[in-house]
């Protein structure tokens, strides 16, 4: 079980970022999904979190209305499209899977003008 996240970076207040997950090494389709963040010096916390078949999903109060996750079963690929990004949104962002204790990466956004 693999997954690999890329698409952070520096972005000002107010900016837009696109992340993605590439997973591997499960049968990706059939499996929920979720994105954590973890900022310095403070515990990982879930983000985002999106059903097997997509259809349904929930966010953390502090990023509902902002933050968007998707995913592409044919690809492999999860997504979070991040709106109206604070400077407390500065994290390590983390995709996996709740059934399995494997994490990636992750991939650093700062949030800084």
């Amino acid at each position: 079980v693999q997954f690999v996240e890329s698409g952070g970076g520096l972005v000002q207040p107010g900016g837009s970022l696109r992340l993605s997950c590439a997973a591997s090494g499960f049968a990706f389709m059939h499996y929920n999904m979720r994105w954590s963040r973890q900022a310095p010096g403070k515990e990982r916390e879930t983000v985002a979190f999106i059903t097997s078949s997509g259809d349904t999903t929930n966010y953390a109060d502090f990023v509902k209305g902002r933050f968007t996750i998707s995913r592409d079963n044919a690809k492999n690929l999860l997504y979070l499209q991040m709106n109206s990004l604070k400077p407390e949104d500065t994290a390590v962002y983390y995709c996996n899977s709740p059934h399995f204790g494997t994490w990636g990466q992750g991939t650093l956004v700062t949030v800084s003008s």
